[in-house]
């Protein structure tokens, strides 16, 4: 499908939005029309898709925990996790600026951790920029360097902010 067809599809969709929804404001049409239902992370091509009903709606550079192959298994590795959880809580005022929690470790995690006597460790999230360095943009993506969240700009984390409900799904992939 050509890119004038898709922007023919959205703004006829949002004028059919803005016609059922009567005073709503425009954005939160949008925004109610562009929900995802469900986030997908592939480490080895760095990059963290947003899917509504199957179809990828918006697709990010991301940087992940500084040693970012294999799963995070203890408390400390810099590794981001790998598998299916739940993105269950957020906060508005992260020192990095906003926050949205990955419910890592699910039960399989803990397992594994208690089985080699470690703590899985915890507190990953998706989140932008580290307050100071907002102006780094794009370019953070050049080097991994989180403790094992996920990263993406501050203006990237606005959009995911609105997008993404509490209890989507998240599948983080190798």
């Amino acid at each position: 499908m050509s890119s004038v067809v898709k922007r023919q599809k959205k703004v006829l969709s949002l004028i059919v939005g803005i016609f059922l929804v009567g005073s709503q404001p425009a954005e939160q049409v949008l925004a109610s029309i562009t929900r995802a239902d469900k986030v997908v992370v592939i480490k080895s091509e760095r990059v963290m898709k947003l899917l509504k009903e199957g179809t990828v709606v918006k697709s990010y550079e991301i940087a992940l925990g500084k040693e970012p192959v294999g799963a995070k298994a203890q408390k400390g590795d810099k590794k981001t996790p790998e598998g299916t959880y739940i993105l269950d809580r957020r906060n508005p005022n992260s020192k990095f600026y906003r926050s949205i929690h990955v419910s890592y470790p699910n039960r399989s995690d803990l397992e594994n951790a208690q089985k080699c006597g470690i703590s899985p460790g915890g507190d990953i999230m998706i989140h932008g920029l580290p307050k100071g360095l907002e102006r780094v943009g794009e370019l953070h993506t050049l080097v991994n360097w989180t403790k094992g969240c996920i990263a993406v700009t501050n203006a990237q984390m606005d959009e995911i902010w609105q997008m993404v409900p509490n209890g989507t799904p998240i599948e983080i992939k190798p």
